[in-house]
């Protein structure tokens, strides 16, 4: 029996009773039951409301994520919104009405808002003069207003020439650009970084003049720069030798040359000498020697000599003169633009750990500038943030694999790249009505091998792990991709970096994050793994 045949026999069993002129308790019970009625199907109908409601939000949510993706070049978007809203309730479309209204703005980031509207008949609550029940359902989707900066840090390294890894690394980093370029609405929504590591990090050969290079002999008076002289820099290991065959500079300025044929070192060279006059070998033989103007064959002594007429001249001894070595340090336009980790020669400083964070170059000291070297396996030079696509793509194309792994300065300069200082330019000012997202993804196929000071990989993951808690401090979000192919053990030290930074929506910060870091088996992967993050960071969210 359906709701409206029940209330048209209670309305005839009521009408009987009033007739009844013995049953004034039933007709009152009768009249009574009429608000109870309607309050109890209240109740029913508010409920069946409400489950519209849910169904009218739920198809909401989804026209307006449908509209966002084709709202920019759309001109009938209120047509579409109905076309979509009504197929997903499996209802006819009834447009144009008043059933669902759209609003698409792009002041502060594009935004669209899907207001659908609709009515539901009561089935009890028209007892109370209530036909119907007004319901809508709200729905914003925002999009751009959350710009990004990535910095893309890239595995260069002689392993990467194995396995197909290059070849799919190229491929999955142009896929993620393209991924990248279809989400922004305007240039400057995404800015990227291109950071090819190996041991060392290229910064550009056309910087030679900058002063934020360190070429080898100290002249800061900072307490930090440990040594006046550092035998492994640039200056001393590039140049010429005035003695040939001496090189590097400290074999060069510890060798020299003797005025006297066969002496070999400073002591034997200063020890020897020559007389003026043949035979003689001492010094005192020498200067008690002499020769006669006159007739010396006979005069052999300065009194005879002088007797005779002649002019006498005594031996001269002449000391061996030792030439120490000079090294002259090539020009610097030679260099090829690598550098090495910052920090003192000796070893990473405590004091300022300018290879574990951001902070700027600074000419009085040593430590904080970028150490230049002459690396025979240069990698690619480093990309600025930049949203020039194509040029971005044709580095990517020319990377080469070749050298040893350190992870540590790849990341190190992916977290500079951000924030800018020294061979990398401030960052384009934040505008007020955008939010912003800084990412790194670190991608290698290797565990660490060398840095600067060390071939030891325990020391150097140690120096690394400081960097990626100052990096998740910095609220940035880290991804962590190991491509093993040979067997390598899992990276600790990667699944520990990986991490989220809070979210605009206020979602909290989360280091180490398991979801962040990508252990691949196969250089393939590197594709699908590039996607899965291309799609993460370009993801449409329901704001509202």
């Amino acid at each position: 029996m359906t709701a409206r045949i029940l209330l048209d026999h209670l309305y005839r069993c009521a009408r009987s009773f009033r007739r009844a002129d013995s049953g004034n308790v039933a007709l009152t019970f009768a009249i009574a039951m009429v608000p109870v009625i309607g309050l109890v199907g209240a109740a029913i109908d508010y409920s069946r409301a409400a489950a519209t409601r849910t169904a009218m939000q739920s198809a909401a949510d989804t026209t307006a994520l449908m509209l966002s993706k084709i709202a920019s070049t759309e001109p009938d978007l209120e047509g579409k919104a109905c076309e979509y809203f009504f197929a997903l309730r499996a209802m006819e479309p009834r447009c144009p009405s008043d059933n669902i209204k759209t609003v698409y703005t792009t002041e502060g980031g594009s935004q669209i808002v899907v207001t659908a509207y609709d009515t539901v008949p009561t089935d009890f609550m028209g007892i109370l003069g209530i036909d119907t029940i007004n319901v809508s359902a709200q729905s914003q989707v925002k999009w751009g207003n959350t710009r990004l900066r990535v910095a893309l840090v890239l595995d260069n390294t002689g392993s990467m020439s194995s396995a197909g890894k290059m070849t799919a690394l190229k491929t999955a980093t142009k896929n993620l650009l393209d991924q990248l370029r279809a989400a922004t609405s305007k240039d400057g929504d995404i800015y990227i970084s291109v950071i090819p590591f190996v041991k060392d990090v290229n910064v550009g050969s056309s910087n030679y003049n900058a002063n934020w290079i360190y070429w080898g002999t100290a002249t800061g008076t900072n307490p930090q720069d440990s040594t006046k002289s550092d035998n492994n820099s640039w200056d001393a290991q590039n140049g010429s030798c005035s003695i040939s065959g001496k090189s590097p500079r400290n074999t060069c300025e510890s060798a020299g040359s003797c005025s006297i044929s066969g002496k070999t070192s400073q002591s034997t060279c200063q020890s020897a000498g020559t007389c003026s006059i043949s035979g003689y070998s001492t010094q005192n033989t020498c200067q008690a020697a002499g020769t006669c103007s006159k007739n010396p064959n006979q005069n052999t002594t300065q009194s005879r000599c002088t007797s005779a007429g002649g002019t006498w001249s005594s031996g001269v001894w002449t000391t061996g003169k030792w030439t120490q070595g000079v090294w002259t340090p090539k020009n610097h336009s030679t260099w090829t633009g690598c550098v090495t980790d910052r920090g003192n020669p000796s070893g990473p400083n405590t004091t300022g750990n300018y290879d574990t964070n951001v902070s700027p170059p600074d000419a009085s000291i040593n430590a904080s500038l970028f150490a230049a070297e002459q690396y025979s396996s240069c990698p690619q030079a480093i990309m600025p943030l930049n949203y020039q696509w194509n040029d971005i793509k044709t580095m990517v194309d020319n990377m080469t694999a070749n050298g040893n792994t350190n992870q540590a300065i790849g990341l190190a300069h992916g977290w500079m790249s951000l924030v800018g200082g020294g061979p990398y330019p401030d960052p384009p000012p934040m505008d007020s009505n955008y939010k912003y997202q800084q990412v790194i993804i670190l991608m290698t196929d290797g565990l660490n091998t060398e840095n600067r000071w060390s071939k030891s990989a325990s020391s150097i993951d140690a120096r690394q792990k400081i960097t990626c808690d100052n990096i998740s401090a910095a609220n940035i979000t880290l991804y962590a991709i190991q491509v093993n192919t040979d067997g390598d053990p899992t990276s600790k030290l990667l699944q520990n970096c990986a991490g989220t930074a809070q979210l605009p929506n206020g979602t909290p910060r989360v280091y180490p994050d398991p979801n962040k870091f990508f252990l691949l088996t196969s250089a393939d992967q590197l594709i699908t793994t590039f996607q899965k993050i291309g799609t993460e960071l370009s993801n449409l969210r329901i704001a509202q």
